[in-house]
């Protein structure tokens, strides 16, 4: 059973992708209409390192961009907003960093990312047995890293060494099918994985998809915690979340607020989550906190620029009715 008191040391080692994301300017903007854009850093695991930076926590970054200028523009980004990203190993030839057309806008949504080969999937064994554990409160990572070789190979063996180390295991599901070579693969990687996690979180369609009926996420949810997990928050959309614990089961509700797009919520969610635990709050707190966070983003353009800072995030819950009933 890992030590989540550790979480305490606010200083956190994230495997996964960054990557560029082009927003069609102004707000509303159709892509197929768009004339102008507007440039930010993207990726899942990026985005969660900005998120917990702005919040005042530590963020390390462990992945691949690809030796060109669109990786040196994703480099200058993590720099700016002060994830280390000493592990960040730029890759020749054909691998290319990640590229996402996300519009501002929720009717007719449209959101493409071009991840031919991505070059964070070039992260390799000998990438994180370069990284020295023993500084880092917990090992984040999510379930992106782990759709293709050798970064999923690379992944399992960072576990290895941070469990070694004694860092718990934080876990964002995060199923993108596009990235996978089959359903039945992802399955069982996932599995795989949640099985060595201590803190997983995910939504009601990705445990279902991991207990391979989509009718029972809620008791996939639930087997992860029986099995040894700490932690695990099973968040319902609209309808809140399920916070379930060896000593306990809640269910929570969200934030109103007038939604921009519909990207960004997971990755806002998850650094409000692990900030306020590194805080020493309560779950019920972090997953509140993780919440307004949430919903603070979605009500903005981009994902690592609309992370609220720690006061921001304290305005928005002082000056907003509390989460609506679950």
């Amino acid at each position: 059973m890992a030590d989540l008191a550790r979480l305490r040391g606010n200083n956190f080692l994230i495997i996964g992708r960054a990557g560029m994301d082009f927003y069609p300017d102004p707000p509303g903007t159709k892509t197929e209409e768009a004339t102008h854009f507007f440039a930010a850093l993207g990726g899942s695991s990026a985005n969660i390192g900005v998120a917990i930076t702005k919040l005042g926590g530590r963020a390390t970054l462990v992945t691949r961009v690809s030796d060109d200028a669109i990786g040196r523009f994703c480099l200058n980004e993590l720099d700016k907003y002060g994830v280390d990203r000493t592990h960040v190993t730029p890759v020749g030839g054909e691998a290319r960093t990640s590229l996402a057309v996300v519009e501002s806008r929720i009717e007719d949504h449209q959101s493409i990312i071009y991840r031919n080969g991505a070059a964070d999937f070039e992260m390799t064994i000998d990438d994180v047995e370069a990284v020295d554990y023993a500084p880092y409160a917990a090992l984040l990572t999510t379930g992106t890293v782990l759709a293709a070789e050798p970064s999923r190979s690379a992944t399992f063996r960072a576990f290895d060494l941070a469990k070694a180390a004694g860092l718990p295991l934080i876990f964002d599901i995060d199923y993108r099918p596009y990235s996978w070579p089959s359903g039945e693969v992802a399955a069982e990687v996932y599995s795989r994985a949640g099985a060595l996690c201590d803190i997983i979180i995910g939504n009601d369609v990705e445990f279902g998809f991991m207990a391979g009926d989509y009718d029972r996420g809620l008791d996939k949810a639930r087997a992860l915690v029986a099995d040894g997990a700490e932690i695990v928050v099973n968040k319902l959309g609209e309808r809140g979340a399920i916070t379930i614990t060896p000593e306990r089961e809640f269910r929570t509700g969200i934030y109103r607020t007038e939604a921009l797009k519909p990207t960004g919520a997971g990755d806002s969610f998850m650094g409000g989550f692990i900030a306020t635990l590194a805080a020493g709050r309560s779950v019920e707190d972090a997953v509140l906190r993780g919440s307004a966070a949430a919903a603070m983003v979605v009500a903005r353009v981009g994902c690592a620029p609309a992370m609220p800072t720690t006061a921001e995030l304290d305005a928005f819950m002082r000056t907003h009715a509390g989460p609506s009933a679950a």
